[in-house]
Order: C-alpha cells, then structure tokens, then sequence
C-alpha cells in the first residue's frame, strides 16, 4: 500500500486547522499591519544585502558570499510562512491541506538546516581569514567557497527529506487544530493519536546531532580566533576583527537560541504560546535582523550602498 492509500483510509485527507497568531491578539488587524511590513523590511532589506554583493567588487570576498547565501536563506526561510499566515487572515480562511502542510514543513526543514550549517561555515571562514590571513586567499579560493555553501544547502535538506515524511505519516486522529501559525515538526506531532515518543528521542538526537556540529565548529573556530585577536599588536587590527566576529556572534546566538528552545528542552517547558512566540523570533524577525545586523556595523556595505545611490542619483540627473 503506498503512502496516499494510506493517508486516504487513515486520515481522509482533512485539513489541517492552523490556529496561527491573529487568535491570541486583541488587535488582528493592527498586527496583520505590523507582520506585513515587517515582512516586506526583510526581503527589501536582504534582496539590497544580495545586489550591493553582487555588484560591488569590493564586496567579492568569501566572507560577503556567505553573507549573500545567508540572505537568500532568509528571504526563502520567511517566505514560506509569513505570506499565507497574512493571505489566511485576509481572506478569513484558516486551513492548509496535508500535501501543503508537508511542503511547508519540508522547506521550513531544509531552509532552517541550511542556515545552521552555513553560520558554522562563515564562522570557520573569519577563523581562516583572521588566523591564517597569508593563507586565506588560496585555502577560501571560489571553488572552496561555492563546496561550502552547497554543502549546507544539501545537509539542510536531509534534515527535510529525514523528518518531513516520517512526521506527515503519522496518524492524526484528535484535534485537528495545529497550535500555530505554520506546519511546525512539534505542533503537529502533538495531534498524532498514536505513540510518537520513540520518534520524539529521534527528532531531538537528529537535531542535538545538527546543533552539535556547527556549534562545535563555531566554538573551535571563535576560540582560536579570540586567542589570535589577543595577540595582535595592532589595536586596529583587533577591533576590526572583533567587529566582525561580534555581528556574526549576534546572529549565531539569535538562530541557536530559539532552535535550542524549540527543539532540546523538555515538553514541560513548552506551552502554544511560548512556542509561538519563539518561532516569530526565529522566523519572521531574525531575517529583519540580519542585513541591519551585517550591513550597519559594517563599513564596506555602507560604503557600497552610499556608492550606490550616488550613481544612481547622478545618474538620474
């Protein structure tokens, strides 16, 4: 029997019912309002992060590559949740079927997996750069960078293809009310009516197993980049490479933070509430964050944008 035969007998093919954020507000349209703009901030503000990368040559550097996958990430990571959470609203409709719930969770998986992988291979890229700066040019040449980069994209997917269609298997015989404004792995599992703890411990070693890699990796590489720092003679030296540590530290503890929370700590902590609350952070305003993050603090973005507009400017004129 395969997997639609299944689902068809076991479940009808009933939709799912997300509860989403607009129920818990006093004011739905007011924060409809604030989401949407909050939305169109992060792509306008990672879509301008990637076209200053891509057109600046100053900017064509490893460290500004990864920058440039991150925000893409970002820009895909909020696009698959936040536009159908505001259409749903509009529209007063709260439903997503099974086929788009697995969609939704499967990207959700393998966009979040990506970012986890790529912040450990921009933190062992400024390890490279700030440790072995004679060096740096061959060992993060374009091919090492491009090998990088596909390489998170690729684990990042493993997670979706590992989680998605074990967690979409499982029977759902209560509630059909996701307590949340997205087809997340825990919110919907907590409507199975059969023993899902097995898959539970498999869900929570998988992603000790994807936090545990590149938090060792960050680890490793800031540990040594601290010591470097601290031997440094130049007192300009060690605060530029500090800056630049200290957005990428930002981001790290921002990301990790809120998937620790989400996918480590024990259910007791857990409330929809809490939950949803969480993933705001993590996907609606960490994609906000980032370009301001990489982009104020950093004298070569702004430098590129106020090019930027000066061309265009004089151009126009």
């Amino acid at each position: 029997m395969d997997i639609t035969t299944w689902m068809t007998n076991h479940t009808g093919w009933a939709d799912f019912i997300l509860v989403g954020l607009f129920r818990q507000s006093q004011h739905p349209a007011l924060l409809c309002v604030v989401i949407f703009m909050v939305f169109l901030m992060a792509l306008s503000g990672n879509a301008v992060l990637i076209i200053l990368i891509h057109s600046s040559a100053k900017l064509h550097t490893p460290m500004y590559f990864f920058i440039s996958q991150l925000s893409l990430m970002d820009m895909m990571y909020i696009s698959i949740t936040v536009p159908k959470m505001l259409l749903d609203q509009v529209l007063g409709v709260s439903t997503i079927s099974v086929p788009e719930c697995g969609m939704q969770m499967f990207l959700y998986l393998t966009f979040g997996g990506s970012e986890y992988f790529l912040l450990a291979a921009m933190a062992y890229d400024r390890y490279m750069a700030i440790c072995h700066p004679l060096h740096y040019p061959m060992l993060m040449n374009h091919r090492v960078c491009l090998l990088l980069a596909s390489g998170c994209w690729f684990l990042g997917s493993v997670d979706g293809f590992m989680l998605t269609p074990v967690t979409m298997t499982f029977p759902f015989c209560r509630s059909w009310e996701i307590q949340h404004f997205f087809c997340e792995v825990p919110a919907v599992m907590k409507l199975s009516c059969s023993d899902t703890s097995l898959y539970e411990t498999l869900v929570y070693l998988c992603c000790v197993l994807m936090l545990l890699i590149p938090v060792t990796v960050i680890s490793g590489s800031y540990s040594c980049i601290l010591l470097t720092i601290h031997r440094m003679n130049s007192a300009e030296g060690r605060r530029k490479a500090l800056a630049t540590c200290s957005s990428h530290m930002m981001v790290v503890t921002l990301f990790y933070g809120a998937a620790v929370y989400t996918y480590m700590l024990p259910s007791s902590y857990h409330t929809p509430q809490k939950d949803m609350v969480v993933s705001v952070f993590y996907t609606i305003l960490t994609p906000v964050l980032n370009p301001l993050i990489y982009s104020f603090r950093n004298q070569d973005v702004t430098g590129a944008l106020r090019k930027m507009l000066h061309v265009e400017s004089f151009s126009k004129q």
